[in-house]
């Protein structure tokens, strides 16, 4: 990934800062539903900016909100021009951001892994081992059982060679 310069951090940040201000207070479309502008990405040249945000509601408040924000592109692109003095102003796309989809998403799936985890151990709780629960072999059992196994892989043995 390249480095941004500080420069264009700064601009990218002051861009944000603007096109809120501007849809909070300048921006009077009814469609506009609560919005949240969460990035702001400037091309190296600073020619080109994708504003990136959230918007709350239904699917279609949704849409509403984002047929508002492309309706007020053009003045909140010129405050950006007369606020920052800059010599181009960049042309300005807003975009849904995906981000807080994708943490739901996410924590929808932790909650029904928590829930699966929680089934497995309650059904754990009260099981009881198919056989013996110790099934291994300890040096204090009784030697005449380790005789026959002796001489069972002895026979194992003699058969192989046959």
């Amino acid at each position: 990934m390249d480095m941004v310069s500080p420069r264009v951090l700064k601009l990218a940040e002051d861009i944000k800062v603007i096109a809120a201000e501007m849809l909070k207070r300048r921006v009077k479309d009814p469609r506009l539903g609560f919005v949240t502008i969460t990035d702001v990405r400037l091309t190296g040249d600073s020619r080109d900016a994708q504003l990136y945000y959230t918007a709350f509601g239904t699917p279609e408040e949704q849409a509403n909100t984002a047929a508002a924000l492309h309706s007020a592109t053009g003045m909140i692109r010129s405050q950006v021009g007369k606020q920052l003095g800059l010599k181009f102003t960049p042309s300005l796309v807003f975009v849904p951001d995906v981000v807080p989809e994708t943490a739901r998403q996410l924590e929808d799936l932790l909650a029904a892994a928590k829930d699966g985890d929680a089934k497995v151990a309650e059904q754990a709780a009260g099981a009881v081992y198919a056989g013996d629960p110790d099934p291994y072999k300890h040096p204090d059992d009784d030697p005449e059982d380790d005789a026959d196994s002796d001489a069972d892989s002895d026979a194992d043995v003699d058969d192989e060679r046959a």
